[in-house]
């Protein structure tokens, strides 16, 4: 894993190209480590793969020992604290600060998948597979995919998705609801530029806002939500305008 901080822009990328960025635990506890390395002025965080490929998911090679040997050995409660600090390396990517990118080329699979979906924007190449593969290993997503599926692509198609652990091409997943934009793999650089460009070019309290609106919108009843845009707009008018209320 290797981390590139540029001003407002952090990088963070999967540097494994020899084994399609297959993970292990180690690549997640850096993954985690570094949410707590980004400076303050950092606003966007772009995740991309090196190579052909963005993530083929969990290295098979952790089977044969390790931690997986030794997650399966432990009571299950202390068991399950393990998988909580797996699940750290993904769930900071959900930052209310921050908005993050997944540049998605070649595979993205099981746990290469959970991490695009843990982040905010997926911008896709034209060579893009999804897959959750974790079926096929015996296994159920387990990095915070679950519930993110089912709020972009709903519940009967999420289903179907994780129980046949088939790859779902990149138009396919942007129709869908699994991607912002499908571009040519040599545009997909660009495109990731672009984009981030576009986001530090809204007013950064303002970006702060409307993720937290959004990202609670689901959860909330009209009135609530309605509540929550009042309450924003007043702290903007505040900021902007210099009002003191009372």
């Amino acid at each position: 894993m290797r981390l590139e901080c540029d001003g407002p822009v952090a990088t963070v990328t999967l540097c494994r190209p020899d084994v399609l960025n297959a993970q292990t635990p180690d690549m997640w506890r850096a993954l985690r480590n570094f949410s707590r390395e980004l400076t303050g002025d950092v606003r966007v965080v772009v995740v991309r793969g090196e190579g052909r490929a963005f993530s083929a998911g969990l290295d098979r090679a952790v089977f044969g020992g390790g931690d997986f040997t030794e997650l399966a050995a432990l009571p299950d409660d202390e068991a399950a604290e393990r998988i909580a600090g797996f699940q750290e390396a993904f769930t900071w990517l959900r930052r209310p600060d921050l908005v993050t990118i997944a540049a998605v080329q070649g595979h993205a699979i099981g746990a290469g998948f959970q991490l695009a979906l843990a982040c905010d924007l997926r911008l896709l190449a034209d060579d893009a597979k999804l897959s959750m593969a974790e079926v096929t290993l015996g296994l159920v997503p387990d990095l915070g995919g679950t519930k993110r599926l089912v709020e972009l692509i709903g519940y009967a198609r999420a289903l179907e998705v994780c129980v046949t652990g088939r790859r779902v091409a990149a138009d396919e997943a942007a129709a869908m609801g699994l991607g912002n934009l499908v571009v040519p793999v040599a545009e997909l650089e660009r495109a990731t530029r672009d984009l981030t460009a576009a986001v530090l070019a809204g007013n950064r309290d303002a970006v702060i806002e409307i993720k937290a609106l959004l990202s609670a919108a689901a959860d909330r009843s009209d009135a609530d939500a309605d509540r929550a845009e009042r309450e924003a707009q007043v702290r903007r008018a505040k900021d902007l305008f210099g009002g003191t209320g009372g």
